[in-house]
């Protein structure tokens, strides 16, 4: 296959981080309006802070157990197809959360819809691999994972008004005709992929398969466990902490969150471009980075004022969200194209695994104690992460070299 003209490609590449960019957004967008209606949830319902983390961590259980299986549905039948799948099943899943009528059909319902969105983490990254060259692959990856910032802004601002007029049911059901909405865009718009976007010589190493059982790839997903107890942690509980511990009306907590969600799409995008420049070289970022959060986020944790708790707290949210691209960085470049929708999925994993366990146990803490211990005992998060980040490989021929792999040959074009 001849190859395509340099402003063929570069606008494959756009097309590319567009579409991914609106479908990350609504898929972010709809795991945070959960966040938004816990207070109206907790109160129909008569749900503790504990029994609400469970609605939260519902849906990463199911998230965090569809990884894998999707990144081999996407390895096997083609990254288009199980994207197309994911957003149509999520969005219907979630338009039925907005029907939920007691606690254990929101917990079922949620479980639901955690599965369809697992699905699409590592066919969103084939996909992007397959249409990007190696060396713009993390800075496009940047703007896409932005998205999940601007999701972070443009949710409370739009959601939580919407909330507080026409009640929490109705958050569900527009998100869910966005989903439809990019459906459609995807369906019709995505371009096919380039028809090289990695090494081109030597062995391929272990099977997709294969990938499973190497523990240099479970230590990145650490690494991502360690980033996203973080955010998770953090983003659950800010909306009803401001709600309960400073008495702001949830349409005024939707304002305060906006705003480190805004710094943190700056610093995503800042990371990849960062991570491309260095080729890898995680460790030269997460830790400084982690080492900034942690002590930002003991200093958001024991503020008693709402103006040092917004600033403390968006300094964290900024020194967090430049770890983002790092992580991934390294397996990304030195997986081959067969093994990044399994790959990815595990790295992936580890993140979800995080939103599954620490919201709950972050809200039993606040029960037990206050918010500021729960918020506190995020530091543990940074602390994984800055670890992980000093014992995993450094470059991508590092990680080939990890994984028992020389450069790999490119996956063949995929058909719709």
């Amino acid at each position: 296959m001849s190859a395509p003209s340099p402003q063929s490609a570069r606008r494959t590449v756009r097309t590319t981080i567009v579409l991914l960019f609106a479908a990350w957004l609504v898929d972010y967008a709809d795991r945070l309006v959960i966040n938004l209606a816990l207070p109206s949830l907790g109160a129909e319902f008569g749900l503790s802070r504990g029994q609400q983390g469970l609605v939260v961590s519902a849906f990463f259980l199911a998230y965090a157990l569809a990884q894998i299986p999707g990144g081999m549905l996407a390895d096997r039948y083609g990254a288009r197809r199980v994207t197309l799948w994911a957003l149509l099943a999520w969005s219907a899943f979630t338009a039925l959360t907005g029907f939920a009528w007691s606690f254990a059909v929101l917990l079922v319902l949620r479980f639901a819809f955690g599965a369809a969105e697992g699905v699409f983490p590592p066919a969103s990254l084939k996909v992007l691999v397959e249409r990007t060259p190696p060396g713009e692959r993390m800075a496009a990856n940047g703007w896409i994972m932005s998205s999940n910032a601007v999701a972070g802004v443009l949710t409370p601002l739009l959601a939580a008004p919407l909330i507080a007029a026409f009640g929490w049911r109705s958050a569900f059901f527009s998100t869910a005709a966005l989903g439809i909405f990019v459906l459609v865009a995807i369906r019709m718009r995505l371009p096919a992929p380039l028809p090289c976007t990695g090494p081109t010589t030597g062995a391929a190493g272990p099977a997709a398969s294969g990938v499973l059982r190497l523990g240099v790839v479970w230590r990145f997903s650490a690494l991502m466990f360690g980033y996203s107890a973080i955010v998770w942690g953090f983003n659950t509980w800010v909306p009803s902490y401001l709600v309960e511990e400073h008495h702001v009306s949830l349409a005024t907590a939707g304002t305060l969150v906006a705003v480190p969600a805004l710094a943190a799409a700056g610093a995503i995008v800042v990371g990849g471009r960062i991570s491309d420049r260095l080729g890898g070289h995680h460790r030269k970022v997460i830790v400084p980075g982690m080492t900034v959060a942690a002590g930002a986020l003991l200093l958001t944790a024991f503020s008693s004022s709402l103006t040092g708790f917004a600033v403390f707290g968006t300094l964290a949210s900024v020194a967090v969200a430049l770890c983002y691209m790092p992580v991934l960085a390294v397996p990304l470049s030195g997986l081959a194209p067969e093994q990044v929708g399994v790959g990815s999925a595990v790295v992936v994993l580890g993140g979800q695994v995080a939103g599954m366990v620490v919201p709950p146990v972050v809200g039993a803490l606040a029960d037990a104690f206050s918010y500021q211990v729960a918020f506190a005992s995020l530091v543990l998060g940074a602390v994984i992460a800055a670890v992980m980040a000093l014992l995993t490989p450094q470059d991508a021929a590092s990680f080939r070299t990890a994984i028992g792999a020389s450069p790999v040959p490119a996956l063949a074009k995929e058909h719709p």
